[in-house]
């Protein structure tokens, strides 16, 4: 009763003076309710920010809600400016985004942008209205804030809030600043800091530690990152909520400290086990420990971020359950929606189906049908990961009546492969919401373990957001995207991308695009699989070609930074994809015992590793030393940015420890990932062979090239965060050196 009573006064509280806070000197990140004023004044600021100062040419107006709900916006033109109107923040900045578009050419992007507005803004003739029919437009992985997001400050935030409202996204995941929430809750229960320094991970493995799959890995997390951390939630949420935005908070899924089992140790408590990491403690739901410390969670979150009553829970992410009894897993769901719903009777369950096809033998209709049947429809969202590839709602009758969002994945590790399921994308968003057996479809998600890459693919995705519920014209978006992203229309560069989107977007091969032989641990086999995985799903020469269309423009748009960018791209994947060719020629002088061959092939690769590493250093989107610098920054002295670089380097390397199965699973491309990581391995790997010569032993090799990749997370050698060489040069010799045999079968 207790508990109850303490999150009746919370929640009560909250929603009396909800009012009361807005204006007031209370703290900003509890607020969730904004003034017409307040939220016209959050978007002008957001106009200022992504038009350098032009919001004194744009009138904004906060429109009255539609009937249905419906999310829409309007522009027009009134006494010589832009009227930008909307039902909340998201939707007059996606007013502002549609504008932008159609009318000046812009284009916002992650990697090469194109946002130089003309002096005096086009007028529109009649009036632009839009409505989405997608109540929700989801955004962010659990992954994510880890592959790309560990390093980032308030300033790279609120440029990706930016952007997330100027493509109507309104519903973003929002699980920074956890750890300070926890070592409240623990403290609460008797736990020291001592207690908790085996249970929290290291800064770029927070979202695994999250999802109860790892403790204390690269750890331990300085008390001075959590306080970091919980100042840049408070702003990231007052930033989204202040725009008219849903951000889902974590809720308790029953992960606890191995100190809280010790304490307690008759407490019900069963060992789970990810990939090779050590055993974790998970709580059995019918504890009322289970309870106690789920509402003890949800009220000290509130009571420091707020609520928008959304949360995340994923209770068996890449686990499977004790049992697949029915009984017992909807117990397990009664009781996680209970810990949220006794403190906040508003709330809502937001699941990720991934479990559905990541343990899809073990969840059949009786298994899934329990878990979700526990929650009432309306307190229950469950996303769709991994909808352009493997839907799961078709599968599991539309999740038996819970209302569910048609997410794309895409992308797994941050690898930036050329990759995407481009048809799928631009179609079946559409036809779930027309389909009659889709059930409660409510929006549209995108749920990328990684960004900062491939950007066109994740444009065409928000193209659905405000098409009406219509399919994306995919030549109608390439014609589109090109003339804007370049600054002119180009035929030649339409048919390029038309051709890379024949190709490198219809993946229905692998998981997230093929890696490259470069980046795998050195062998003579075509495809190791696992972690690296070559297998292509198009015809290396096809894409050679629309590479050589996209070439053909490298004078006419050279002075586009998108083009510069997509260039370097393209390029980049022509010339990992050629690397298999030379491997399996080495592969070949080897097994016929052709030394003299086999040095000059090896020789050869070595130097198109060597090549790769200069193209990338054109752009700063491929700098290793950007996310390395970028983690030291972070550190409040010498200490902690020694261990925040070492987290950095073990993500993209082993991963985890020395024997790790993940090993190059979050492998980059990236200038000085190739100069200083993947050729000195392949070095080893030819020194090896030829010490060895006739009886190389690739399993003994193994052993050494461990020994290397875990001598270099320790490393400390300094990696450039600027550029270096013009992209158009560096691509122009590539292309005399590499042309003739990359379009050769």
């Amino acid at each position: 009763m207790v508990w109850i009573s303490r999150a009746a006064i919370i929640f009560t509280t909250l929603t009396l003076v909800a009012s009361a806070l807005v204006g007031c000197g209370t703290d900003k990140a509890t607020q969730t309710v904004f003034t017409e004023k307040e939220q016209v004044n959050a978007v002008k600021g957001l106009i200022d920010r992504v038009t350098s100062g032009r919001s004194a040419d744009f009138i904004v107006r906060l429109l009255p809600e539609r009937q249905d709900s419906l999310d829409y916006f309007e522009f027009s033109a009134e006494n010589g400016k832009i009227v930008l109107g909307g039902n909340n923040g998201v939707s007059i900045a996606s007013a502002l985004g549609q504008y932008l578009r159609d009318f000046c050419g812009f284009h916002l992007s992650w990697c090469g942008s194109n946002t130089v507005l003309p002096e005096s803004l086009p007028l529109p003739e009649e009036k632009v209205t839009k409505t989405s029919p997608y109540k929700w437009r989801y955004y962010l992985n659990y992954c994510t804030f880890n592959y790309s997001m560990s390093w980032w400050d308030f300033d790279r935030w609120q440029k990706e809030i930016d952007w997330m409202a100027l493509n109507g996204i309104n519903m973003p995941l929002a699980i920074t600043g956890q750890n300070s929430i926890w070592r409240r809750v623990y403290h609460k229960l008797g736990l020291t800091d001592k207690d908790l320094e085996s249970f929290f991970s290291g800064p770029a493995y927070f979202n695994w530690f999250w999802m109860g799959n790892l403790d204390g890995w690269c750890g331990p997390l300085p008390q001075s990152f959590m306080e970091k951390h919980e100042k840049l939630q408070k702003q990231i949420l007052y930033r989204e909520r202040s725009l008219g935005m849903t951000p889902i908070l974590p809720s308790f899924t029953g992960h606890v400290p191995p100190a809280l089992i010790e304490k307690f140790p008759d407490v019900k408590a069963k060992n789970t086990q990810w990939v090779n990491f050590p055993k974790t403690y998970v709580l059995d739901p019918s504890e009322e420990m289970f309870s106690e410390i789920g509402k003890l969670f949800l009220e000290t979150q509130t009571e420091i971020y707020g609520t928008n009553h959304y949360y995340t829970a994923d209770t068996f992410n890449e686990n499977v359950p004790p049992t697949d009894d029915p009984e017992y897993l909807k117990g397990v769901s009664a009781k996680v929606y209970q810990a949220m719903s006794d403190v906040d009777p508003e709330a809502v369950w937001v699941m990720q189906g991934w479990m559905f096809y990541h343990e899809r033998d073990f969840w059949h209709d009786p298994q899934i049908q329990a878990l979700l049947s526990a929650v009432p429809d309306d307190k229950m969202l469950i996303l769709d990961l991994w909808s352009e590839r493997y839907p799961i709602w078709n599968r599991t009758h539309a999740y038996y009546g819970k209302p569910w969002l048609w997410c794309m994945l895409h992308n797994f590790g941050q690898n930036i492969t050329l990759s995407g399921n481009a048809t799928s994308v631009a179609n079946d968003p559409a036809a779930a919401l027309a389909d009659p057996t889709s059930g409660r479809m409510s929006g549209i998600g995108l749920t990328p373990e990684g960004i900062g890459h491939t950007p066109i693919i994740y444009a065409l995705m928000l193209e659905n957001v405000w098409n009406e519920g219509r399919p994306v014209d995919i030549h109608s978006f390439i014609k589109n995207y090109t003339t804007n992203r370049y600054g002119k229309f180009s035929p030649a560069a339409v048919e390029a991308w038309k051709g890379i989107f024949a190709t490198a977007f219809e993946n229905n091969v692998n998981n997230g695009g093929h890696e490259s032989i470069i980046s795998g641990r050195p062998t003579f086999v075509e495809n190791p699989k696992g972690c690296t995985n070559t297998n292509k799903c198009y015809d290396r020469v096809d894409l050679v070609k629309a590479w050589e269309t996209l070439y053909s423009c490298i004078d006419e748009l050279s002075g586009s930074d998108g083009y510069r960018y997509d260039i370097v791209d393209i390029t980049r994947q022509v010339l990992a994809d050629y690397a298999s060719v030379i491997q399996q020629k080495f592969a070949a002088d080897y097994k016929k015992g052709d030394m003299e061959a086999f040095k000059a092939h090896a020789e050869a690769f070595d130097a198109l590793i060597s090549d790769m590493d200069t193209l990338l250093a054109t752009r700063k989107e491929f700098l290793l030393g950007v996310w390395l610098e970028s983690a030291k920054a972070m550190g409040a002295n010498a200490e902690e940015s020694a261990l925040y670089e070492k987290n950095a380097r073990n993500l993209l390397g082993t991963w985890g420890n020395k024997d790790c199965k993940l090993f190059d699973y979050a492998c980059k491309q990236w200038s000085g990932m190739m100069d200083g990581y993947y050729r000195q391995r392949w070095g080893l790997f030819f020194e090896d062979v030829l010490a060895n010569w006739g009886h190389f032993d690739q399993n003994e090799f193994a052993q050494k090239c461990k020994d290397y990749e875990w001598n270099w997370i320790s490393d400390t050698t300094y990696f450039p965060t600027e550029k270096s060489g013009d992209e158009i040069e560096v691509v122009k010799k590539l292309w005399n050196k590499y042309n003739a045999d990359l379009s050769h079968e």
